[in-house]
């Protein structure tokens, strides 16, 4: 090799790629290949680099680090993978291309330097605590280590950001990496990866102001859902006319029929997922309760509307309402209330409740009226069964009338209405129903929860919201404690929420409801307003009762 096409190679990364792939005696990079390669070359501090399953983005990634070490055998890399298995696979791979390669060969470790499969130096570094290239799993022990680049390749999998706690941990055990970083002014954070979930951390650290760059393996119909970061020349190559919609990004890589085999394969939103990079549709198909199919206004704990109808126009939309859902949903007014306002016909306090533990102990209350359901008051405590909390629940009993309190007795064998009763004796006497539920919670709340909410009869108090806000905007840790977004969040997979009290607290109170709601919202008015002429006009009877014409005409039936 001449000095001058080592020079080449020194300078770009994306030539350099095609002599490493030339090396593997892998076909030539691909155009989405080399398009990475110019991204993961540019000097952004921190930046995110996502493309669909089996682009190569793996390779690619211990070829530049191959080559930042080429440019500077001093630079100090550490490497997280989603395991200690695959940390250690990278590092093997990657110090088997510094041996084999001739270009590299100078910087094969000496005798009496690292090399190990977690840790090795390369020829030419100067001596230090930090190994040139370190490979580690992202549950390995992170402290201790330093690094002038850090790059994170593929630490996002299905199985350890299925629920909100892995995904917590996840992004606890990631957040480490700026105190690993070294303060120099070319130091770098590099997150390469496919998301495995809507609730990707990619998307995350994006809102964090991570650079992004997306690579999906269809040119999509709609680029707004990549939020300004899908690769500007698929943007250009739509623009221009280059390749329409639905066309492969990189048919070298997975032609058309490729794709529609792992498709057909994954499913739908799994496809949408990991090769479009499209978490929208996953949020739909995945979250399926959203805000906005709720009425959202201000309720009375006595009385409400003998009619009110739901609208999901923007204009409808209460954009002073802050939401802890997901982006693009929205708190909706209703379209129309009634001006006559009526009694409840029933009122419930269903009690979820919890040990001593970081659950809560969680009551929603829900009334009834004409086939709709209005949500008065929904709430949370810490400290479990103590007499505070039983005697606080008392006091809410009383104060919304309720006539019938439903507990979930799965655990504690009856237990907390052992202790709830004597309370309830002396501050509000009602009925308790116990029920114990043994389907999945997760799936159960969703199919009680969805087509009440689908058909738009389930009406919430504006206090409701506010209240739970505060709970989430004091601290982010109590994010996982609000109402709104347990109801956002929730998934059919078993675990996906931290804590699901209160949507569990309002779940048992729909479902206990269910049976009202089955008849029709507009004959149950025309009911009530056939119920209240006919009250009318016995009024108007018995005050008219001692006048002769009436007495006649009573009597002769004309």
């Amino acid at each position: 090799m001449t000095q001058e096409e080592l020079k080449e190679l020194v300078l770009d990364f994306r030539k350099y790629l095609a002599y490493t792939w030339d090396h593997l005696s892998l076909p030539k990079p691909t155009k989405i290949q080399l398009e990475m390669a110019s991204y993961l070359a540019e000097g952004q501090s921190r930046k995110i680099l996502e493309g669909y399953r089996g682009v190569g983005k793996s390779w690619i990634t211990s070829a530049f680090v191959t080559w930042r070490l080429l440019r500077n055998p001093d630079i100090k890399i550490l490497v997280v993978s989603a395991s200690k298995m695959r940390a250690d696979e990278f590092s093997q791979f990657t110090l088997r291309l510094i041996k084999e390669m001739p270009v590299l060969e100078h910087l094969t470790p000496r005798s009496d330097q690292r090399q190990s499969l977690m840790a090795f130096d390369v020829d030419g570094a100067q001596l230090s605590h930090a190994p040139s290239v370190k490979s580690l799993g992202i549950t390995s022990q992170l402290t201790g280590s330093r690094a002038d680049l850090i790059i994170a390749d593929d630490i996002e999998t299905a199985t350890n950001s299925a629920t909100e706690i892995q995904r917590a941990k996840l992004m606890q055990s990631a957040s480490e990496f700026e105190a690993l970083l070294t303060p120099k002014a070319d130091s770098q954070i590099i997150k390469l990866g496919t998301p495995q979930t809507a609730e990707s951390i990619y998307n995350r650290y994006r809102e964090k102001g991570y650079a992004t760059r997306i690579w999906p393996s269809r040119y999509p119909g709609n680029i707004e859902i990549y939020q300004g970061s899908l690769a500007p020349t698929l943007v250009k190559d739509l623009e221009d006319g280059i390749a329409m919609i639905g066309d492969p990004t990189d048919p070298k890589r997975f032609d058309d029929a490729e794709l529609l085999q792992r498709e057909a394969s994954y499913g739908k939103s799994n496809f949408m997922l990991q090769f479009m990079l499209d978490t929208t549709l996953s949020d739909a198909e995945k979250y399926p309760l959203k805000t906005r199919d709720l009425i959202t206004m201000g309720l009375d704990s006595e009385r409400g509307p003998i009619s009110c109808s739901w609208s999901g126009d923007p204009s409808n939309a209460l954009k002073n309402i802050a939401n802890v859902g997901f982006t693009g949903d929205t708190f909706q007014r209703p379209m129309y209330v009634a001006n006559e306002f009526a009694k409840y016909e029933g009122s419930l306090m269903a009690i979820d409740p919890s040990g001593m533990g970081s659950d809560e102990l969680a009551y929603a209350i829900v009334n009834h009226l004409h086939g709709k359901l209005y949500v008065l008051d929904v709430q949370g405590m810490q400290g479990g069964y103590s007499e505070d909390n039983l005697r606080r629940l008392a006091r809410v009993a009383k104060q919304y009338q309720v006539g019938m309190i439903l507990i979930e007795n799965n655990f504690g064998q009856g237990m907390f209405a052992s202790l709830l009763r004597p309370i309830l004796k002396s501050i509000h006497p009602c009925g308790i129903e116990e029920i114990r539920s043994h389907s999945q919670k997760e799936k159960r709340i969703i199919e009680t929860m969805e087509p009440v909410m689908n058909q738009h009869r389930l009406v919430i108090n504006q206090t409701v919201i506010d209240n739970d806000l505060k709970v989430a905007m004091v601290d982010p840790k109590n994010l996982a404690y609000s109402l709104i977004y347990q109801l956002t969040h929730m998934t059919k997979d078993r675990g996906s929420l931290q804590h699901d009290d209160r949507i569990d607290a309002l779940s048992m109170a729909v479902e206990y409801w269910m049976e009202s709601m089955g008849r029709d919202e507009q004959d149950s008015v025309d009911a009530y307003k056939d119920e209240l002429l006919e009250k009318t006009l016995e009024e108007w009877i018995d005050s008219n009762s001692d006048s002769k014409w009436f007495s006649v005409n009573k009597d002769t039936g004309f």
